[in-house]
């Protein structure tokens, strides 16, 4: 016997929506400031903060498409809908960021032995005003982040886009106080290296849900572990885990029962462990029954 069930998914509210619709257009305006003002000053620190304020650009357009595209059906041709848009996109943002990352690191090093003329007094400036955007931005998203994982995600990515904010600040100070321009080179690395663990680890994930690997948050033995002690559940194989998009997990297996005509008291509780313990909603389950042992009888004299 056969089950499948979905249980239902939360979404963000729609205030949830419009403030990282808020956040995105205040936090991607000052991007492009800073991508011009790095431009004219020649500030690569202020270049590199832009570049990580990118990465805020993409998390919040991510969240914001991930909201939207749970309320889209699937289809006859898509039958899991578009959730995997979420994840290509996802990886194309990780691989730009991570080139980025890397000409700004090679940019820093030339920098450093080949010193440019430095705007000091606009870069503080921009950066304070960099700053500012991201304390507005975290403030805006703190109440929605204990309830939607989304909107967590956003928030942890303005707040440590506010930590290169203070890099640039840091470095325009000290432009302008002693004159050595080597601090900017040495602040866009510094905000370089924070970016390229974080995209390689966006990446390793995005790869992981496209290879339909387990969810790094979960594993496969304690999910076995506790299917199987349920009551009348004997034992569990062909146990898949998967990601269909951020935040949404899959399941499947073969569950060896010791009644199948309970099959409606099985499944629920099987469904309420996996959702209460692992938050697995989407859940497929055949239900089966041991074989009859086979006795062989031998012939006399055989």
């Amino acid at each position: 016997m056969a089950a499948h069930a979905h249980a239902p998914r939360a979404t963000a509210t729609s205030r949830s929506r419009r403030v990282l619709l808020l956040t995105l257009l205040l936090t991607g305006g000052t991007m492009l400031v800073e991508l011009a003002a790095g431009l004219w000053t020649q500030s690569l620190a202020l270049l590199a903060d832009a570049a990580h304020m990118l990465t805020d650009v993409g998390a919040l357009a991510l969240a914001l498409f991930a909201a939207w595209i749970a309320t889209r059906p699937p289809t006859r041709a898509k039958t899991y809908g578009y959730y995997r848009v979420e994840i290509l996109a996802a990886m194309v943002n990780g691989l730009v960021l991570l080139v980025v990352a890397l000409a700004i690191l090679v940019e820093a090093w030339e920098r450093l032995w080949t010193p440019v003329e430095l705007h000091a007094g606009p870069v503080l400036a921009v950066a304070a005003l960099g700053l500012g955007v991201n304390l507005v931005c975290a403030w805006l998203l703190h109440a929605g982040a204990a309830h939607s994982l989304n909107v967590r995600a956003a928030y942890l990515e303005v707040l440590a886009d506010a930590l290169s904010s203070i890099a640039v600040l840091v470095a325009a100070g000290i432009v302008l106080a002693t004159g050595w321009t080597g601090a900017d080179p040495l602040a866009s690395a510094l905000i370089a290296l924070l970016v390229v663990p974080r995209t390689w680890a966006l990446l390793a994930q995005a790869v992981n849900v496209l290879l339909e690997g387990v969810p790094s948050h979960l594993e496969l033995g304690e999910i076995e572990a506790a299917m199987v002690a349920v009551d009348g559940v004997r034992r569990v194989h062909d146990l898949h885990v998967w990601t269909l998009t951020s935040g949404r997990e899959a399941m499947s297996a073969h569950v060896v029962v010791d009644d199948v005509r309970e099959s409606e008291r099985l499944l629920d509780e099987l469904h309420r462990v996996l959702h209460a313990r692992f938050g697995i909603d989407h859940t497929t389950m055949q239900l089966e029954t041991e074989p009859p042992a086979v006795v062989q009888i031998k012939a006399p004299g055989g």
